[in-house]
């Protein structure tokens, strides 16, 4: 990203959600982004989502410039680039897990047995195999959580996205999921995660804190 804003108006007023933000997310980094409500953390995610289009300014993915791109193109960029995990978990309770973790390759059209076999492979990963006919009722918090990332790790994504990923569950689930995401990252996954919470940031290589649409301030963690 460089010199990305989002200005939304109200009324007769610009809010700059974003303001001439320059960011580079490398590949393989784990970063989390902190700020308090109204910061612009979540607007950037949606950018670097590719959920909105920026203002001003530019981002790319993968070398491919993105801020510019029509509703189809950036569908698709979302579709098979990037890996969205929420704190809502956002999964289709009349679909069992496995089931949710092949959706994206049913869009995608992907032969059946193919996704399948794709998504218990994913389910593997996070330590769910044995849960696949499990519906999301049936499930913990965290292991609906656990689905929400094999899902969201099902098209092998450039970046995940975690938008508060631990803020519906309890403190134990809560660190059992960070080991999770410690040991993505140290896959070479690229993450990107918002929290609120110190502890959860901790676990990143890089913090920013954002207020008032900027970065403030950065912090880098010796590896």
């Amino acid at each position: 990203m460089l010199d990305i804003s989002r200005v939304f108006r109200m009324g007769d007023t610009l809010i700059r959600a974003v303001d001439g933000v320059d960011l580079r997310v490398e590949k393989g980094e784990f970063l989390a982004v902190m700020g308090p409500s109204g910061s612009g953390k979540s607007t950037l995610m949606n950018l670097l989502g590719c959920l909105d289009t920026p203002s001003s300014g530019s981002y790319s993915i993968r070398e491919r410039q993105v801020a510019r791109l029509d509703d189809d193109a950036l569908a698709k960029i979302r579709n098979t680039q990037i890996g969205f995990i929420f704190q809502t978990f956002n999964l289709l309770a009349r679909l069992s897990a496995l089931e949710n973790v092949e959706l994206p390759l049913v869009y995608a059209r992907v032969d059946p047995a193919e996704r399948t076999k794709r998504a218990r492979k994913m389910l593997d990963l996070v330590g769910l195999r044995d849960r696949e006919d499990h519906r999301p009722d049936q499930l913990s918090g965290g292991q609906r959580q656990r689905v929400a990332i094999a899902r969201a790790l099902i098209h092998g994504p450039a970046i995940l996205l975690a938008d508060e990923p631990t803020g519906n569950l309890d403190s134990e689930t809560s660190a059992e999921i960070m080991e999770l995401f410690v040991a993505l990252h140290s896959q070479e996954n690229t993450i990107v995660m918002v929290t609120h919470d110190e502890e959860i940031a901790a676990h990143a290589g890089r913090v920013i804190h954002m207020l008032d649409g900027k970065i403030r301030e950065e912090i880098r963690r010796a590896s």
